[in-house]
């Protein structure tokens, strides 16, 4: 992956935590700052699964999820597959 720079501006108190995150588990601070991102991408990404999921739920009258909706839900995901691998050809 290709690598960028960015500067940013902190407080001397924020600074001095980063260099402290720094000595205690991380190399540098980049890579610090790097895995703050990616933890907060993380954190967004199951937010907006979780609220795609309760709309869901939330969007229709329950279904009866048994034997049969599983049977039929398999067969219907497999006809789609086989679908696709037919277009493909």
């Amino acid at each position: 992956m290709a690598m960028t720079s960015m500067n940013v501006s902190l407080p001397e108190e924020l600074k001095e935590y980063v260099e402290t995150q720094t000595r205690t588990g991380y190399s540098t601070p980049s890579e610090y700052i790097r895995e703050l991102i990616r933890s907060d991408q993380k954190r967004r990404a199951t937010e907006k699964l979780d609220a795609l999921l309760l709309e869901g739920l939330n969007s229709s009258e329950p279904l009866p999820v048994n034997a049969k909706f599983w049977a039929e839900l398999k067969r219907e995901a497999l006809a789609k597959l086989e679908a696709r691998k037919k277009a493909k050809k």
